[in-house]
């Protein structure tokens, strides 16, 4: 088993990065803490179950997106500025803050508008 304790955030992040475009939502989802917090406009979703859906939910809104992101750090905080283009949705507003905790992120709050693409 692999020490994640060792982490920093930007190594979790560029791990979870990666993992995301597996859109393999089993891998993705061992980035999070077991007990992780997933926050959304929807409700909260607990755990890593939780986490696969609320991700689950958004690559099912934006397959084959092309994603531009905009990360800030501070200490064991990122917050997060993205867009998204997919083929019939797009996401101009998005913001997702992250706090990680032994090398794991084990909170996230996502935000962010969904429309048709029109283009």
């Amino acid at each position: 088993m692999t020490d994640t304790s060792a982490r920093t955030p930007q190594e979790v992040f560029a791990d979870h990065g990666n993992r995301l475009g597996s859109g393999d939502l089993d891998l993705i989802s061992r980035n999070y803490a077991e007990d992780a917090v997933f926050i959304t406009p929807d409700g909260v979703l607990t755990g890593r179950e939780g986490v696969k859906e609320g991700v689950g939910r958004l690559l099912a809104d934006l397959p084959d997106a092309d994603w531009q992101l905009t990360p800030q750090f501070a200490g064991d905080v990122l917050f997060l500025e993205w867009t998204a283009t997919g083929a019939i949705h797009q996401v101009t507003d998005g913001v997702d803050t992250f706090v990680f905790r032994d090398g794991l992120i084990s909170a996230q709050t996502v935000r962010y508008t969904l429309t048709a693409r029109t283009q």
